[in-house]
């Protein structure tokens, strides 16, 4: 049928985009469908669901899809390494961990466009530079604005700050939980997942790696 076209062209290239095999920071992808595809698709999803389309409830909501869907996949257009481009060096001598704590993340994951909500801790350890500490958690939000898995996402975030900063270390730790999980599937709530990655000298450094653990958990 024509009207499953669009659904049909949107798997496609959706699939191209996450069969990627080399990682970016930004990515381009030149095929992509235009706005009036992407409302036909919705359009074609709200009839296979079961409802019509055509009734008074539903006209505006392939608009309002396709502006969520602009909204929560906008790290697709933005750059990690912009926002970390600018540091400082004049931190008096400042040797220690910088961390963040509690940064929200809100993000889909990849196998079935269902969120995952919870929360990421970043930490490094500066060498002669700082980055403002905005931009770390707009790092992860920009990450997070994709569709993800958490195990990619924690080493992205990771991945990120070591190639932009060139620090002594990164440790990331994500807890969050996944409603393809929760509200479908297995059914299970109020279960998380947590996943971490650690460099540089919280990875060889136990002390350092705990006491960043015991900072989650104050």
């Amino acid at each position: 049928m024509d009207s499953l076209d669009p659904v049909s062209n949107l798997t496609t290239e959706a699939n191209n985009l996450l069969n990627t095999s080399k990682p970016k920071s930004v990515v381009t992808y030149t095929n992509r469908p235009s706005r009036e595809e992407a409302m036909a698709a919705v359009k074609t999803l709200l009839a296979w669901a079961g409802d019509d389309p055509e009734r008074e409830g539903l006209l505006d909501t392939p608009k309002r899809v396709v502006d969520a869907y602009g909204e929560w996949f906008q790290g697709y257009t933005e750059d990690p390494a912009k926002e970390l481009s600018r540091t400082f060096e004049d931190v008096q001598g400042y040797d220690d961990m910088v961390m963040l704590r509690e940064i929200d993340v809100e993000s889909h994951c990849e196998h079935h466009m269902a969120p995952f909500l919870g929360k990421a801790w970043v930490a490094y350890m500066p060498t002669s530079k700082v980055v403002g500490i905005s931009k770390i958690a707009r790092v992860v939000e920009i990450f997070a604005k994709r569709l993800q898995t958490q195990e990619t996402m924690t080493k992205q975030v990771a991945d990120a700050l070591e190639e932009s900063l060139a620090p002594l270390g990164v440790a990331v730790l994500i807890d969050a939980e996944h409603q393809c999980m929760s509200t479908r599937g297995v059914h299970h709530k109020n279960v998380t997942t947590v996943t971490t990655r650690f460099t540089g000298v919280f990875k060889t450094d136990q002390a350092l790696q705990d006491r960043f653990l015991r900072l989650i958990h104050r």
